[in-house]
């Protein structure tokens, strides 16, 4: 039987949006804002509304020096809201390294657990496999607490970056296929930003395509990364742009992952990366016509 997401991917024109709920009080753009219950619900509505194809729920900051939550609180933090957010009709993905906390979720009706860890790719891939649902392994090295800032890493960490993350991410797959997960329930994510800095996260989107040619369907998540602040930054700028003016950066960084084989892309902004994708496909579709 064909999991909610093999399906979506299936009938897809252009790329999911995947859409962000953060039940947090420190995430680095949206930390706070959907603590309360009524927020949070208003919130994944207007996610659906807006277009979102995919709602991604999660209760544990991902930001740089981010202590761990443990299972036990983000249980609580989420609450209601993966159950009320299934009933909306809408694919459900729940966002955590906790083996726990993703059957648990599975459990309220999640279909997709999305992990910024490998380490537990064969726990969670298993887990997965009895539920029926996919998971999203994101490339990653070490843990958040160990991440010394936003996107400051040092440019010899990789020796190449696009074919270090297609290493490490691929023995984390077959660890997971292993444990009983189907291939095709499994989605790659490079990390962008996570333990790399402007010049790796750049790469890799310039060259996601070697990463889509691994056959598996590929995840970005560019949005409002610090990454994307740095690329467009000049050398005497005093700061950095904040996390909420980085929107314009955000859609160039979709386009041009999706325009190289994204199948998936995980936005805060859904509403203007909708019109932005829709976009591109009406252009790309009048080109077409015209050859």
């Amino acid at each position: 039987m064909s999991s909610p997401l093999r399906a979506l991917l299936s009938s897809r024109r252009g790329a999911l949006v995947m859409g962000v709920c953060n039940r947090t009080p420190d995430s680095f753009s949206d930390g706070g804002r959907f603590l309360d219950d009524a927020a949070a619900a208003r919130h994944v509505r207007g996610l659906v509304i807006e277009g979102a194809h995919i709602l991604d729920i999660g209760a544990e900051s991902t930001r740089p020096g981010a202590e761990p939550v443990d299972a036990a609180e983000q249980i609580r933090r989420i609450g209601g809201l993966v159950r009320e957010s299934a009933a909306l009709g809408v694919v459900v993905s729940i966002d955590t390294t906790s083996p726990d906390v993703a059957a648990w979720a599975l459990g309220e009706g999640a279909r997709i657990v999305n992990t910024v860890s490998l380490e537990p790719a064969a726990e969670l891939g298993a887990l997965c496999a009895s539920f029926g649902a996919s998971l999203v392994l994101m490339h990653c090295r070490g843990s958040m607490t160990d991440m010394r800032g936003f996107s400051i890493y040092d440019d010899d960490a990789y020796g190449d970056v696009v074919a270090d993350v297609s290493r490490e991410w691929t023995a984390a797959a077959e660890r997971a296929i292993a444990a009983g997960l189907p291939r095709e329930d499994l989605v790659l994510d490079p990390g962008l930003g996570f333990a790399k800095n402007t010049k790796h996260s750049i790469e890799l989107c310039a060259r996601l395509s070697e990463l889509v040619a691994l056959g598996f369907p590929v995840l970005v998540g560019p949005s409002r990364k610090s990454f994307v602040a740095r690329a467009a930054t000049t050398p005497d700028a005093k700061a950095l742009a904040p996390p909420g003016e980085r929107l314009g950066g955000t859609i160039a960084a979709v386009l041009a992952c999706v325009a190289r084989g994204a199948a998936i892309v995980r936005v805060h902004d859904v509403a203007v990366v909708v019109q932005a994708l829709a976009v591109a496909a009406a252009i790309d579709a009048g080109r077409g016509g015209e050859a």
